[in-house]
């Protein structure tokens, strides 16, 4: 059995008693116990009791006869709690009205000077993972506006260094989302390349002014393949949107671009457009994104071999010089994203204000816009009675 179960409470009242100067009936509790210095028998002296406004804590002091070896200890009786918790408390040291009172503030300034100097007011904190510190609010019940509470969230690392790393708490929802946005998931893929065992990194991004998305990144090191995918992080909206660019500055080049896997991708004075699928989704820059088009144009395998022809290679050549210029800023042109599922995104610079370079347009599919996206067999309403009526 141990100490506290052998404890019974003081003539059948609580067996934790508030804590008070003035209560004579409140005296601890010997027990003889080891000592952990010389192995002979101690005592341990227990008090149990409660602070007024916080919980029950044990008291505890052990000293050895023997060897003279002491150890005072104070124990929180409740469990750990849900959340950490930090009191922020502004501390001013004020001239009282009251002479008496002045003067035992006076004195208490100087033991203070002594271990360091106080100048100014200070901020007293105490910060405690587990949440069961506490500092006393003298005007409790009411709120005391010198105390600051601030209750938080346990980081991986606190709950470790109390062994909670494999407990299992009830989480609020909002508190999950906030947890995976700051998280990098990581699951074991093989390599599209080489088929070795690789890791794909996956994290959660919210991009400003617009939405959250999943970007996920897969390093072989095997063959040092490398490639990154991007994935909306929502729903199919309701309206396609159609975003025109016109690049008349290098600066443009560093606008971030966000384009899914359903947008399409036109520069009408080059007379090109990348179709609904290539190059897959990407978050990158418009820098970037003309890179991976010149790339997948001037590097096509066409280019090589049998099927290809000087006139062929030259134009190819000639488009990657002009995206060349566009990308250095000695030519102007349009930049348009298009896409049907409204998943895809350019920067503003002048968020939240208009930007005069950029237009977004939204429109209504077309059937076979809805067709490709698989809409049109798409059930969202009834079906229940539907599949009624077919048994």
């Amino acid at each position: 059995m141990s100490a506290i179960g052998q404890l019974e409470p003081v003539r059948g009242g609580p067996l934790f008693r508030p804590l008070s100067a003035e209560d004579e009936e409140q005296q601890p509790d010997e027990i003889e116990s080891l000592c952990m210095s010389c192995y002979r028998n101690g005592v341990t002296r227990l008090l149990l009791t409660k602070i007024p406004f916080f919980k029950e804590i044990i008291v505890s002091s052990f000293s050895c006869s023997s060897c003279a070896w002491s150890n005072t200890e104070i124990q929180s009786v409740g469990r750990i709690q849900e959340q950490g918790v930090r009191y922020t408390l502004a501390v001013t040291v004020r001239q009282a009205t009251d002479k008496d009172v002045a003067g035992k503030i006076d004195e208490f300034i100087g033991k203070l000077k002594q271990l360091k100097e106080v100048d100014s007011s200070f901020t007293f904190i105490i910060d405690d993972p587990s949440g069961n510190s506490f500092v006393e609010n003298p005007c409790a019940p009411q709120k005391d506006d010198a105390l600051v509470v601030t209750r938080y969230r346990r980081t991986a690392q606190q709950d470790a260094m109390l062994g909670l790393e494999a407990e299992e708490t009830d989480e609020n929802p909002a508190d999950s989302m906030e947890d995976l946005r700051n998280e990098v998931l990581q699951f074991n893929t093989n390599c599209p390349e080489c088929n070795a065992p690789a890791n794909t990194n996956m994290k959660l991004v919210q991009i400003p002014h617009f939405k959250e998305v999943i970007i996920m990144a897969t390093n072989c090191e095997a063959c040092g393949h490398r490639t990154n995918e991007v994935k909306s992080g929502g729903a199919i909206e309701p309206l396609g949107t159609r975003i025109t660019l016109r690049v008349t500055d290098p600066s443009d080049m560093t606008r971030d671009v966000l384009k899914s896997e359903t947008c399409s991708v036109e520069i009408p004075e080059l007379e090109f457009e990348l179709g609904m699928g290539a190059l897959g989704g990407k978050f990158t820059t418009v820098e970037g994104l003309l890179k991976d088009i010149r790339d997948l144009i001037v590097k096509n395998p066409f280019t090589l071999g049998d099927s290809s022809t000087p006139r062929r290679v030259e134009k190819l050549q000639e488009f990657g010089r002009k995206v060349y210029q566009i990308m250095e800023g000695h030519m102007e042109a349009h930049f348009i994203l298009d896409d049907p599922a409204g998943n895809s995104y350019l920067q503003n610079v002048y968020a939240p204000e208009e930007d005069p370079e950029l237009k977004v347009e939204h429109y209504e599919r077309t059937f076979a816009q809805n067709e490709d996206l698989g809409l049109n067999d798409m059930r969202t309403e009834g079906y229940e009675s539907g599949l009624t009526s077919e048994r």
